[in-house]
Order: C-alpha cells, then structure tokens, then sequence
C-alpha cells in the first residue's frame, strides 16, 4: 500500500500510531501511545507500561504487540477494577473478542510469528536495528495503524451511543 492509499484508509490516529513505530516505538507502544488523549496516560508512561509487549511479548512471538496495545489502551478507557464484577469482565472480553476477531479478520491472525511468515516461536532477545530495509519487510506499520484503526471505530462508536 502506497503513502496516498495509507493516509485515506486510516484516521489520523492511527497514522499516528504508524508514525510511533516509525520512530522506533515497538508495536505495543505505538498502539497504547495514539490514545493519550482518552486514557488519559502520557505518552511516556504508556511507552513504560507497554514495552514488554513488543515482538509478540518481547520477542517471544506469541499475540502480536499492536493486539497487546490496543488491548492496554482498551482497559485504561474500559477496564474493570472491581475483582467480583463479573458482568463488567464477561463484556470487556467480549468487546476485545470482538475488536481480536476484526484484526484476525483483516490480517489472517493475531499471533505474531504468523503475521511475519516465521517458523520458530520465538527469537533472540536483541531487538533487530531499524532500518529502511526492516520498515520495507515488516508489515508491522500497517499491523498497528489497523488495530489502532479498529479501537478508534470502537471507541467513536461508544461515544456516539453514549
């Protein structure tokens, strides 16, 4: 997808979100970063909070880091912090059920390794050097701008029933 394409497929947060990555922020970071404004969470702090959770939880391969992001940014607006409110838990997790199964929808699957075409679970712990030839390889951009793309719908259309 050519910069044009990207720029009207997605909301100005999620070009944000994009642009987190680009610098160098990792999957999860760039997600939970693009929603400061609703969770209320600096950039700063949501770039702490979210740091393990890159490269499929820290380069473990597993849930792919802007799935893990989104679902950060999702509990800090939505979250339940009461431990006996079972109705507020069984419909938080259907709504992120619901935002996991459009990503997978969209892009084949929410586990890392898949999304990359890797074979092995896991990988290295040093994180690969940024450069022009990792942004042209990785889909990863286009994977945070899209979930960011799929919470901000969320989040726009809780707004409008409100």
């Amino acid at each position: 997808m050519n910069a044009s394409e990207t720029e009207k497929k997605y909301s100005p947060r999620a070009l944000k979100a994009k642009a987190y990555f680009e610098q160098g922020y990792n999957c999860a970071q760039s997600v939970f970063m693009a929603f400061e404004d609703e969770t209320g969470i600096t950039p700063d702090m949501a770039a702490k909070l979210s740091s393990s959770f890159g490269g499929g939880m820290a380069r473990l391969r597993e849930v792919c880091g802007a799935v893990s992001g989104s679902f950060l940014a999702f509990a800090a607006m939505y979250g339940v912090s009461d431990p006996k409110d079972s109705e507020g838990k069984a419909a938080q997790y259907k709504d992120l059920q619901e935002l996991a199964g459009k990503f997978r929808e969209e892009n084949g699957s929410i586990v890392c390794r898949d999304l990359l075409g890797l074979t092995q679970k896991t990988s290295e712990p040093t994180p690969e050097k940024r450069t022009n030839e990792y942004y042209h390889k990785r889909p990863c951009g286009e994977l945070v701008a899209c979930a960011t793309q799929i919470l901000e719908e969320y989040v726009q259309s809780k707004k409008a029933s409100a």
